[in-house]
């Protein structure tokens, strides 16, 4: 269907277009959950010459085969889960599991333990169920640390936690106090 190269590139085209520059493609986002008609995406990727042969199908299997699971399609509807810089998404308010994970990189850890985890121009901070996901989205740039947030001592602080699915839990900031260094050596067991 799609080579690995051609499915991360359409991912980041799909990113792109449903989280940060909607309408540099001339695609109007539902100002309440972030959504578009899949036809108005796939129109949007059409008149782009290098992506005139995707089809709904390969959209399709981008949402379903995604690590990060980045896109809900719902209804003929599709949206990007989280992420988002533009747009302000609601998300119901939720009761989130006591402990969270958020991957960042070595080189910001000192700040994060003095001044929190911020949205960092988007909209939330992205946070996760379980070490995988927090892995995955810390290993981008420079060495991986892993922060465990105590979501018990941040609602107690005034936070409140949206759940965006598929594991991933947002918030609009996390107060320092609440995270600490996830230690692997001690937590090998876990997942």
């Amino acid at each position: 269907m799609l080579t690995e190269k051609r499915e991360k590139s359409l991912s980041k085209m799909m990113t792109k277009i449903l989280r940060h520059a909607p309408e540099k493609f001339d695609v109007q986002l539902d100002e309440a959950d972030g959504s578009c008609s899949l036809s108005e995406l796939l129109a949007a990727i059409n008149r782009s010459p290098d992506w005139k042969s995707i089809t709904e199908a390969h959209i399709h299997y981008v949402v379903e085969h995604s690590s990060k699971q980045r896109f809900e399609l719902i209804d003929g509807r599709i949206r990007a889960r989280y992420g988002h810089s533009v747009q302000k998404v609601s998300y119901p308010a939720a009761v989130p599991p006591e402990v969270l994970y958020h991957g960042t990189n070595e080189a910001v850890v000192g700040a994060i333990l003095r001044e929190g985890i911020q949205a960092m121009g988007r909209q939330y901070c992205h946070l996760s169920e379980g070490l995988d996901f927090a892995i995955l989205a810390g290993s981008r740039k420079g060495r991986l640390v892993v922060l465990e947030v105590d979501t018990q001592l941040a609602v107690e602080q005034g936070i409140i936690f949206y759940y965006a699915g598929n594991e991933v839990w947002l918030a609009e900031e996390i107060p320092a106090e609440c995270c600490r260094v996830y230690d692997f050596s001690i937590n090998s067991g876990k997942s």
